[in-house]
């Protein structure tokens, strides 16, 4: 394959900033290594600072790589998570269902999400560790009233079973190519409107005479 092969695919692949927020020890990076790796690890280590990785979804005939950054939930890393938020596509605030302390938390990530983005990004509101049913202490109903108040959108998931996990990456992938795809046609329509409004509007000569004459002027002299 041609170099300017590659450069055309390259250009081809949209791409997308999703990044995972959330209270320490909810299981955002856990989430991630289900999706990326398809593993568990249950004595997960915290993250420091902030984590990156990618994967590349083929979503309707269309390439889609979707770059995930997971960050740290302790306080002393919280300064670093605004600059993050600012360029992204999609916030996934994350909290544990069987931890009331972390689903009472969410209401802070997203005043920071809504800080740093306004409603110009996608949010997503992920309960992890359903699995956990005995231990739960946040109802799906809690989560999904939320959600609904918000205007955001909802799943519940299971890091360590992997439930869910690839429908939420899916989801975001669709909401975030639709849209893409909405932007794209507003700016035609924008461009449309814009060719037809500079164009110019000309006259032919006959027309113009023959106005001319109708108004009792020729447009032939008649007196030099």
């Amino acid at each position: 394959m041609s170099d300017q092969q590659q450069s055309k695919i390259m250009k081809q692949v949209a791409k997308y900033k999703l990044v995972l927020i959330g209270d320490q020890s909810v299981g955002k990076t856990s989430i991630i290594n289900r999706f990326i790796y398809d593993n568990y690890t249950a004595n997960q280590q915290p993250t420091v600072g902030i984590d990156f990785v990618a994967k590349t979804l083929h979503l309707d005939n269309k390439t889609i790589r979707l770059q995930l950054w997971d960050t740290a939930g302790q306080e002393r890393f919280r300064s670093l998570i605004p600059s993050y938020i600012r360029d992204s596509n999609c916030a996934i605030i994350t909290y544990d269902v069987t931890s009331t302390a972390s689903f009472q938390g969410v209401d802070r990530w997203l005043d920071y999400v809504k800080e740093e983005r306004g409603e110009e990004v996608l949010i997503f509101l992920v309960g992890n560790k359903n699995d956990m049913e005995e231990q739960r202490q946040v109802s799906y109903e809690q989560g999904q009233k939320f959600a609904q108040q918000q205007g955001i959108e909802f799943i519940e998931v299971s890091a360590k079973e992997g439930t869910n996990i690839q429908q939420l990456f899916k989801e975001i992938a669709v909401n975030l190519q639709n849209q893409n795809n909405q932007s794209n046609h507003n700016l035609q329509e924008i461009k449309i409107d814009q060719a037809q409004k500079s164009q110019p509007v000309q006259l032919s000569s006959q027309n113009t005479n023959n106005n001319l004459q109708q108004g009792g002027i020729s447009s032939k002299c008649q007196q030099c």
